[in-house]
């Protein structure tokens, strides 16, 4: 039987491009190593965010006399947190699968490879693709490739078989807390998981090569979190580089100790001594399995790819972050449906908004943000602080907050808007509609948002 689709990889750009050509009425082939949903569903977002939900949950009662609510003796139990991580890890990925149900859908578990293309002398539309699984071989005519990506573990002396060495992964499945941690990486995995073990009551020290914390954000913004987080004593130390990690003997408890061997922009040596060490520096595109696909084109290793996810091999597609493009669930998800729309030759078919794509931490206080940056462009930039919104204060005792918003001096279009406070991913959104529209501060002046709500502040920057 020959597919019209062969996807391998079930996450986001999988399961997404699977249901949009089932949609469609054609037949899928899914191929999946491990579980549906990938990394953002099992190991990654939705996870992570379900963890972070605990330790708010947690933090906030413990300072609800802000609100005038005593709460005594408030504890946690992060076996019962774990557990209801797993619970709402199983829930989506039962939806994912349910989504998929169909006769139209094929989904093979195990690790796929594949075979070269076998074209005929009729044209492009008549490419096969095989690929293997278990024993058993399938045709398709379309290939797309959503192998996702790997946690990035640096060549720094003392890291391999070092016990008290974590990536995202195991943090997200250890049963207990640590007594320390030290995350190296201050980017948005490693900042998330500072939120969480600090509002845990772990120790967290934050180890970041580049001079700033988050820095790919806009920096007015990340600021106002380093200064707050290092009033709550989370420790960050920026322009400093790890060197080595040496590991100490395990202490009467069973738990060892590591210390990390940094050194400073400047030449200074310093020492951090934690119970674990996070290794948080970035991902890398998982290629994989790929290796019969000998002429697919890659740039920096990570997979090629035009505007509507076509590679330079006839009917193979990428999409997720295999692209390296940005590593996002949601980019994903947008790119899988181009890929399917260009397969089914769909018209009109736009081509994804990257310059639009919306961006979030999940820190506490939350940072989204949307388009350019002031050190991208030459705009009007519009501040104000979340305070003129009426319900942020009534929900944000103690906190300020800030909305910027940049404008093009010219076209008086808004070309990117940055946040601080919660709860500004849940409209971030609004801002993404306005940068991908085009919209002028006089057409976004004309929007009406419902008060009181935080996403006023939209409205008052301007």
């Amino acid at each position: 039987m020959k597919y019209f689709l062969g996807i391998i990889g079930g996450g986001v750009a999988g399961y997404t491009a699977a249901a949009k050509a089932i949609e469609a009425g054609k037949n899928v082939l899914l191929f999946e190593q491990n579980t549906l949903g990938g990394t953002c569903l099992n190991v990654g977002c939705i996870p992570t965010k379900t963890l972070l939900y605990s330790a708010k949950q947690y933090y906030n009662a413990i300072h609800a006399d802000k609100y005038g609510v005593n709460a005594e003796q408030v504890s946690f139990d992060y076996t019962k947190i774990q557990q209801r991580k797993t619970k709402v890890i199983r829930k989506l990925v039962a939806g994912v699968k349910a989504k998929l149900n169909s006769e139209l859908c094929t989904i093979v578990s195990g690790s796929a490879s594949l075979t070269p293309c076998t074209p005929s002398p009729k044209g492009e539309g008549d490419i096969k693709y095989v690929i293997s699984c278990n024993g058993e071989t399938y045709e398709v005519e379309n290939l797309l490739i959503c192998t996702g990506s790997t946690n990035f573990v640096p060549p720094i002396p003392g890291i391999q078989d070092n016990p008290c060495v974590w990536d995202s992964t195991l943090a997200l499945e250890a049963k207990e807390l640590p007594s320390s941690i030290a995350i190296v990486g201050g980017g948005v995995i490693g900042m998330e998981f500072a939120t969480l073990y600090h509002e845990l009551g772990v120790p967290v020290t934050v180890i970041e090569a580049m001079p700033t914390i988050l820095p790919n954000l806009d920096q007015e913004v990340v600021a106002i979190l380093r200064e707050k987080y290092e009033k709550a004593s989370i420790r960050i130390l920026t322009n400093t580089k790890v060197k080595s990690l040496t590991p100490l003997t395990p202490s009467p408890e069973g738990e060892g100790e590591c210390v990390i061997h940094c050194a400073t922009a400047d030449g200074e040596n310093i020492e951090v001594q934690a119970a674990k060490v996070l290794i948080s520096v970035g991902r890398r595109a998982n290629i994989q399995g790929l290796e019969a696909l000998t002429e697919l084109e890659y740039n920096r290793g990570a997979i090629v790819v035009d505007d509507f996810m076509k590679t330079n091999l006839p009917n193979v597609y990428a999409a997720g972050d295999v692209t390296g493009k940005i590593m996002l669930a949601h980019v994903a998800s947008r790119q899988a449906e181009v890929a399917v729309g260009r397969m089914l030759k769909q018209i009109p078919l736009q081509r994804i908004a990257y310059n639009a794509i919306p961006s979030v931490v999940y820190t506490n206080p939350e940072i989204a943000s949307v388009g350019i940056t002031e050190d991208v462009m030459d705009c009007e930039v519009h501040r104000l602080p979340m305070t003129y919104s009426g319900r942020f204060v009534a929900e944000n005792e103690g906190e300020t907050g800030l909305c910027k918003m940049l404008i093009d001096k010219k076209s008086k279009a808004v070309m990117g808007v940055h946040m601080i406070g919660n709860p500004c991913s849940e409209f971030v959104a609004a801002a993404s509609f306005a940068v991908r529209m085009g919209y002028t501060v006089a057409e976004f002046q004309q929007v009406v948002f419902p008060h009181p709500t935080v996403s006023e502040i939209l409205k008052e920057v301007l």
